[in-house]
């Protein structure tokens, strides 16, 4: 009897002893990112932000009072090798939580593993709503469920805001897939709005001989052009445009590689999309001035070229914000309790409010969190709409 007693005392012992261990271990957050490839140059921006949050987050207690870890992997810009790193995530390292990687097809199968296993998916660059299926997948682009028709539509809206709005465009893009699909819709939009496309020309996602579009655009003579570019496809279009003496009048440039766009002479006038830039008002907030802070400081360790707080950078932070909040707020790692506590609740980010009552988690039609900016003195100039301009900046345009 004795003997049984001791143990019974000594399995209670070992249980409470085991719950004990279970609670203080560190939180496991996985994801991968594109640490290698074609989308390196971007996916390390998202890299700075993962590393500059989690430090903090840890800094201020962690989550649910335990230490953060986030177990990153790299997925080589490939969509096959992130599936398969995700099924690890989940399998095989037993992480606790999930964050998305970047890039659309990279969410995409980031978001296939997710569904298979139940998991919540916080994820910031994925540019196709329309296949975000997934009722727990939960979106920080700060895109509407169309944003085929609200980006091009805000952009054509800044152009007729100015003097001398265009008349004319031409549409050239990549196939890269969200890239193709925002391109085709401005296509869609100039054409319902009356503007004359004098050019529509694709090009494969990794090209690097720009030489026949840009003489092609040479001989468009477009008013307006929209660049479907992702990352330093826009300055290699650009600077084949200035091998031929060809400056265009406006350019757009969808998901530009921002510091060399702003810093390339070739770049006057260019435009582009964002959420964020290093300028009142974006900046008044103290957490936001901080954050800036912060970032420049761990980019310029990381070696980063450039090192400014963007569209990149604010998506990212956003997607941490986002999986901090769903922990406090549903005061669990279960992903039900997280999933329904985001679904009833909204998340004050960065870059503006971010909610997910519309189709597929996005925002409703037609609303957005986006802005347009533009090279303006060697910098990114938020100049559209007027109320987050930058104080006293205005759209320059160069329609002959």
């Amino acid at each position: 009897m004795k003997l049984a007693k001791w143990f019974v005392g000594l399995l209670v012992m070992t249980l409470f002893s085991l719950a004990g261990a279970q609670s203080t271990a560190p939180i496991r957050i996985g994801g991968t990112l594109s640490l290698t490839g074609p989308l390196a140059g971007t996916a390390m921006v998202h890299k700075v932000v993962g590393d500059v949050y989690v430090d903090e987050l840890n800094r201020r207690g962690g989550l649910l009072g335990r230490r953060v870890e986030w177990v990153l992997k790299d997925d080589q810009s490939k969509p096959d090798v992130a599936r398969t790193l995700y099924e690890q995530l989940v399998t095989v390292d037993k992480v606790d939580l999930l964050i998305g990687p970047y890039a659309t097809a990279n969410i995409l199968s980031a978001m296939g593993v997710a569904q298979r296993y139940n998991k919540v998916l916080i994820h910031h660059s994925f540019g196709i709503p329309s296949l975000a299926k997934y009722e727990w997948q939960f979106p920080t682009i700060g895109f509407s469920i169309d944003p085929e028709n609200a980006l091009p539509n805000l952009v054509y809206d800044a152009l007729a805001a100015s003097a001398t709005p265009p008349k004319t465009v031409a549409i050239v893009t990549s196939k890269f897939p969200s890239a193709h699909f925002l391109s085709v819709g401005a296509r869609d939009v100039a054409k319902k709005r009356g503007l004359q496309e004098v050019l529509y020309l694709e090009w494969e996602f990794g090209n690097r001989d720009f030489g026949p579009i840009a003489n092609r655009l040479k001989e468009a003579r477009a008013d307006f052009i929209w660049a479907g570019v992702v990352g330093l496809e826009g300055i290699q279009l650009l600077d084949a445009m200035q091998k031929i003496d060809y400056q265009p009048a406006l350019h757009f440039h969808l998901f530009p590689a921002p510091g060399p766009t702003a810093r390339s002479p070739a770049t006057r006038n260019a435009l582009s999309g964002t959420t964020f830039e290093e300028h009142a008002p974006f900046t008044n907030p103290p957490a936001a001035k901080e954050f800036v802070r912060q970032f420049h400081e761990q980019a310029a360790k990381a070696g980063l070229p450039d090192q400014s707080v963007d569209l990149q950078a604010a998506i990212s932070h956003a997607a941490w914000q986002v999986l901090e909040r769903a922990v406090t707020g549903a005061g669990s790692l279960d992903d039900k309790a997280m999933a329904q506590w985001l679904k009833q609740n909204h998340v004050d980010t960065l870059m503006g409010r971010l909610q997910w009552d519309g189709p597929n988690n996005f925002f409703k039609p037609g609303v957005h969190l986006y802005k347009i900016k533009q090279v303006q003195d060697g910098n990114w100039t938020v100049v559209y709409p007027a109320e987050y301009a930058k104080p006293g900046a205005k759209l320059i345009t160069g329609v002959r």
